[in-house]
């Protein structure tokens, strides 16, 4: 299984797995279909958002390996 990482743009996590949409709206990061999705990474858009982007990090991780269980 992939694992993400902050440096990992939306777009990219998005095409891993696109019900990780659902972890991005549990930090308030709404604009997954924003076109800066494809071009920051999950730590510049934390930033902007003013989420951690480890725990966002963690959480996209723990639900990718929720589902692989």
């Amino acid at each position: 299984m992939p694992k993400v990482n902050k440096n990992m743009t939306i777009a990219e996590v998005l095409m891993l797995d696109r019900e990780t949409f659902a972890v991005f709206m549990q930090f308030g990061m709404h604009c997954i279909g924003c076109p800066a999705s494809s071009g920051e990474s999950i730590e510049q858009a934390a930033m902007v958002h003013g989420v951690s982007a480890d725990e966002l990090v963690d959480s996209l991780n723990d639900f990718l390996a929720a589902k692989q269980a």
